[in-house]
């Protein structure tokens, strides 16, 4: 009988573990011979799948950040307000977040990979794509008269994004109830009332 790994290719799994070493222990504890032992393997036999461990951190990097260009069509095809494209997008990462929250604490590494050589140019490049929608979403809202403008596009997509690491951080120090979906949803409104124009 089959179950559902087995059509789960092995370096989707080496991916997968990477995640949770980072996930549990820090950036600093994924090493060839850790991830061995998580995938009860050899560590030579992970040599047959990746060529060391800069190669599975730039596969971690880019699995993390694998549905943003689908996610960014999605949205910009909607056919609704800009205040809730926003609350749509946000809430597409955080349900994604809280199915598979080890994936998160990724978001709180960025530091430390932009010092790595092999996953600098790469987390850059999605964190900036992902700062400039935001800007954009804001500004197309803002042009709507959906929200005010005493904040740029580029301030409220910082206060958006330092909102997010915020609850990721915090769901790594507190044990919450709320699921991290309903808590960020939670605040996000709140916030965003704070700036959108009465109707």
């Amino acid at each position: 009988m089959y179950v559902a790994e087995n059509f789960v290719s092995r370096k989707d799994r080496i991916i997968a573990s990477a995640i949770e070493i980072i996930s549990e222990s820090g950036l600093s504890a994924l090493t060839t011979h850790n991830l061995a032992i998580k995938e009860n393997t050899s560590d030579g036999l992970l040599y047959k799948y990746f060529a060391g461990i800069d190669e599975v951190l730039v596969e971690v990097v880019d699995y993390y950040f694998r549905f943003d260009d689908s996610l960014r069509q999605t949205i910009e095809s909607k056919n609704e307000t800009y205040t809730q494209k926003l609350h749509d997008y946000l809430e597409a990462y955080a349900t994604y977040y809280d199915n598979y929250y080890a994936l998160s604490t990724l978001m709180l590494q960025y530091e430390e990979l932009l010092h790595n050589i092999y996953t600098r140019e790469r987390v850059s490049k999605y964190v900036t794509d992902r700062l400039k929608f935001l800007e954009k979403l804001f500004r197309e809202a803002i042009l709507a008269g959906e929200i005010i403008d005493k904040l740029t596009p580029e301030e409220l997509a910082n206060n958006m994004t330092g909102l997010i690491m915020a609850h990721v951080l915090n769901r790594r120090i507190i044990y919450k109830n709320k699921s991290f979906k309903n808590e960020i949803m939670d605040n996000f409104n709140k916030w965003l009332s704070l700036i959108k124009v009465s109707e």
